[in-house]
């Protein structure tokens, strides 16, 4: 019988042939490819390294199948466990803890918020802009950018529910920004992938009213940059009646991470004025001081009772 294993969002079927192990040496090698390519960009995806050691040229490369996938977040895990790579390497919002903040006084509470402080970035830009994407293991890597740009994301997790796309509409509605709303979009080129966003597109549309102008824009992947960045592909499943146009599949992981987050800043940073993030940072370091110094005062106060 085939081995079943579970990794995120998909069953695995192991081949029942029998396969030869890598030895000692080609292990110690593909280790050293992973902590390179971490080494070089990270936070990614264990998926975007595994795309990376798919590279025909690496000196120890891995197949483009789901048993490639597996050995490579094996290796991750015996890395990350033996102190080779820090974990905060590896990104992964498939799983997220539920926590609550209280506080020792209010000096302590104006303290905390002090570094939460951000200055608006979107305040004199013509539009705002948000980014959704196919996937959390995507997230996971654009988040740090969409943070320090102030753009709200969404991962869809696949097609979305209805509920997580009229809840994203009805905030547009509520509000009282007027500007352009620009939609950037990360997905998969697949049969399934392509359908994806337009169907996210038109549900959204379906409930935003009618005089908010969304611009909705499929950033990756598409079929140019397949070509452009020589993406690794896999055929198309043979059943899968969608999207006959699609034939090959690309995972949006297949992207280098440092790649896609450029590809990501490059499109919100158009949308910004010149500079809009260095001189938010000045607003927010004056503001932040005197908050520190609101705090000190009533921490003192604190103290005192």
């Amino acid at each position: 019988m085939s081995l079943i294993e579970k990794v995120p969002n998909k069953i695995y079927r192991a081949s029942t042939v029998k396969i030869q192990r890598r030895s000692q040496a080609r292990l110690d090698q593909l280790d050293q490819q992973i902590i390179d390519v971490l080494k070089e960009d990270h936070p990614q995806s264990v998926r975007h390294v595994f795309y990376r050691m798919t590279d025909p040229r690496l000196l120890e490369p891995v197949e483009k199948s789901d048993r490639g996938y597996r050995h490579v977040q094996e290796r991750c895990v015996k890395l990350r466990r033996s102190g080779r790579i820090p974990y905060n390497w590896i990104a992964d919002m498939s799983r997220r803890g539920y926590f609550v903040s209280t506080f020792s006084g209010t000096g302590d509470f104006l303290s905390r918020v002090a570094g939460m402080y951000r200055a608006d970035l979107w305040q004199s830009a013509s539009f705002r802009c948000e980014v959704w994407c196919e996937s959390r293991s995507i997230a996971s890597v654009i988040l740090k950018d969409c943070n320090e740009l102030a753009v709200d994301l969404y991962p869809c997790s696949g097609f979305s529910s209805l509920s997580f796309i009229h809840e994203a509409a009805m905030a547009h509605n509520a509000s009282e920004d007027i500007r352009p709303l620009v939609i950037l979009y990360i997905g998969d080129y697949d049969p399934a992938g392509v359908l994806i966003d337009v169907a996210l597109e038109r549900e959204l549309r379906l409930h935003l009213d009618n005089d908010i102008d969304m611009q909705f824009q499929r950033i990756a992947i598409n079929e140019n940059q397949i070509a452009a960045y020589d993406l690794p592909t896999k055929p198309r499943k043979a059943t899968d009646a969608r999207s006959q146009q699609v034939a090959s599949t690309v995972e949006a992981e297949a992207m280098p991470a440092h790649c896609l987050r450029a590809l990501l800043r490059d499109s919100i940073e158009s949308l910004l004025p010149e500079n809009a993030l260095a001189v938010a940072k000045v607003a927010e370091e004056s503001e932040r001081k005197g908050l520190r110094a609101l705090a000190g005062h009533y921490r003192d106060y604190d103290n005192e009772i």
